[in-house]
């Protein structure tokens, strides 16, 4: 049993399961990682300035280069 099984729910909220609410701590504990490393990437740029444009990949080839690995892994998107 985890710390938060013994919590109740505030008044006037809907209990969730047990595995809902861990799901959901699952998801927070994701988002705060990708949080931490966008704000480690601002720290960054803040401390030594922006990167030097030759350094840089342009969006588009991002994009492509995501649609592309998307592809691979569920077929056709958008």
């Amino acid at each position: 049993m985890s710390e938060h099984d013994t919590l109740q729910p505030a008044p006037g909220r809907e209990p969730l399961t047990p595995e809902g609410a861990d799901a959901l701590r699952a998801y927070a504990a994701r988002k705060r990682e990708q949080a931490d490393q966008v704000a480690a990437v601002l720290e960054d740029i803040a401390a030594n300035g922006l990167p030097a444009i030759d350094d840089c990949v342009p969006w588009e080839e991002l994009r492509e280069a995501k649609l592309a690995q998307l592809h691979a892994q569920r077929g056709d998107v958008a």
